[in-house]
C-alpha cells in the first residue's frame, strides 16, 4: 500500500483550509485517510506560527514507514528541518516569455538613451559655456 502524506482540502469557497494528512495513495484528496498530521492555513501571513501546525514526531513516523510527502508537504518539511532539502530544477519556469522580454530589450534601450542624453548636455554645456567667458 502506497502512503503519502498531502493536504486535504477544506473550508468554504474562496476561504481554503488544509489538513495534513497521512493518506493511501489511491483515495481522494479530500477522502479517506489514515491519520491526520497536522493542518496548514494559506490565508494567514508567511511568518505567522498558526499558518502550518504539524505533530513532527508521527510525521517522522510515517516518513520511517515509506510515507512520500506531495512537493508542497516537502516545502513545509523542509522549513520545518524534518528533512533535508532538495535541489529543484525549474530553468525555465522563471524566464519570462517572448513579448516580455521584448518589452524588457526596449526598457533598457531608452533608459541607455535617455541616460545618454543627460549625459550629453551636461558634457557639451561646459564647452558651449567656456568660449562665452573668453
Amino acid at each position: 500500500m502506497a502512503m503519502k502524506i498531502r493536504l486535504a482540502r477544506g473550508g468554504s469557497k474562496k476561504r481554503p483550509y488544509y489538513s495534513i494528512v497521512a493518506a493511501d495513495s489511491r483515495m481522494p484528496r479530500d477522502g479517506r485517510f489514515k491519520e491526520k498530521l497536522g493542518t496548514y492555513n494559506p490565508l494567514l501571513a508567511k511568518d505567522s506560527e498558526d499558518r502550518v501546525k504539524m505533530d513532527i514526531d508521527r510525521v517522522k513516523h510515517w516518513l520511517d514507514q515509506g510515507a512520500e510527502p506531495t512537493d508542497r508537504v516537502s516545502r513545509m518539511l523542509e522549513a520545518a528541518g524534518v528533512i533535508a532539502k532538495k535541489e529543484r530544477a525549474n530553468l525555465k519556469k522563471g524566464t519570462p516569455g517572448k513579448a516580455a522580454q521584448a518589452r524588457a530589450e526596449e526598457k533598457a534601450a531608452k533608459t541607455a538613451a535617455a541616460a545618454e542624453a543627460a549625459n550629453a548636455p551636461a558634457e557639451e554645456a561646459p564647452a558651449a559655456d567656456a568660449p562665452a567667458e573668453e
